[in-house]
């Protein structure tokens, strides 16, 4: 069974407060006890929207005299709020402390949630791979976690850190599940941006390569959406942040165009399906998508990409670009994807987990 009707209640619950702009307006909310609010949690949080679903929820639930049922709400609120604040007192040491040794870190994805946070501390560096490693472990003793296939691939690093709940995982000087995507690195350090977020200050990547990093994440490597990558790239379109002229640009020399297009096509329908409008997305996106929410599905916790046929030829037009401009060396970890994605599933099948391969 794909999915249960709870499930698929909770996931709209979900959708419906943090996308529509009045929820609940039209239809009654319902009612909860300790065991809904810990399905609900688990689901807010593996989707990265505890803040931005249970802040507007606890206060409908005041608004209609439950403040029983809004106190079970605020108790996780303020549960998940530690967590946040715990977690940027690290990160910003840590991009401190690697923004002296000279490695200038840029915080991807977890920041892009706010006022939500990844589970993961995910940071990518142009810095040497060595010097990052000698300072994560001088500075903070953090231990490097074995690398799977797939991490030494991607050349990525994660490490534990004493004290701190959430692994750092660390991109060096490639991007992609098999580390094939250099065409894009230069323009994620180039044009990073600082923010400051509760008196802190990070580099963050800029709105279009934000968008590039979602879409790798998404459409190329777990073939599944959450509901915080439909929140957050809304936002960045709906505020015009994004120059989809650059955008194009980028996504064609990485290959990757189509499948941006089809990404934010998708996040588009799902938005207009809870607040009765899209996302102004410019033709030049919505002509080049491939498909749309027509070809996703709700199962285990997240909206999942078919994969055949359809992620498979956005695999091979990306592998066709590499080919295309003769960078040979890329297009070969990319070939070896197909070959990664069967090991792991065999060892997912034998083991029960996937952990040292992907």
């Amino acid at each position: 069974m794909e999915h249960s009707p709870d499930s698929t209640r909770n996931l709209e619950l979900l959708s419906e407060l943090v996308l529509a702009p009045e929820p609940f307006r039209h239809s009654e909310l319902p009612h909860f006890n300790e065991a809904d609010l810990a399905t609900l949690e688990a689901l807010a949080s593996s989707n990265h929207v505890i803040v931005r679903a249970f802040t507007p929820l606890e206060r409908l639930l005041r608004r209609e005299g439950r403040g029983r049922e809004a106190e079970l709400f605020a108790d996780a609120l303020q549960k998940e709020q530690q967590r946040i604040d715990h977690a940027l007192v690290f990160l910003e040491q840590i991009c401190l402390t690697l923004d002296e040794s000279g490695c200038l870190p840029i915080v991807i994805k977890s920041l892009d949630h706010w006022p939500d946070l990844g589970s993961d501390l995910d940071l990518y560096s142009d810095g040497d791979p060595k010097q990052i490693v000698d300072v994560m472990k001088s500075a903070f003793q953090a231990k490097v976690e074995d690398r799977s296939w797939g991490d030494r691939l991607a050349n990525k690093w994660n490490f534990s850190v004493p004290g701190l709940p959430e692994l750092v995982e660390i991109h060096i000087r490639r991007l992609g599940q098999t580390g094939e995507q250099t065409a894009i690195t230069g323009s994620l350090s180039d044009r990073a941006k600082q923010i400051s977020l509760q008196s802190k200050v990070f580099r963050v990547a800029a709105p279009e390569d934000r968008i590039i990093i979602s879409t790798l994440q998404r459409m190329y490597r777990h073939f599944y959406i959450r509901i915080c990558d439909i929140v957050d790239n809304a936002r960045l379109v709906d505020e015009g942040e994004v120059d989809f002229a650059y955008l194009r640009s980028l996504g064609s020399t990485a290959g990757l165009w189509e499948g941006i297009a089809t990404y934010l096509v998708i996040v588009s329908e799902y938005v207009t399906k809870y607040r009765g409008s899209d996302i102004p997305l410019p033709s030049l996106v919505t002509k080049c998508a491939k498909f749309g929410t027509d070809q996703v599905r709700f199962r285990r916790n997240f909206l999942r990409v078919s994969i055949l046929p359809h992620s498979i030829a956005l695999y091979a037009a990306e592998l066709k670009s590499f080919l295309a401009r003769g960078d040979l060396k890329n297009g070969l970890r990319l070939s070896l994807l197909p070959c990664l994605a069967t090991a792991a599933a065999l060892e997912q099948k034998i083991t029960g987990s996937d952990k040292g391969i992907w």
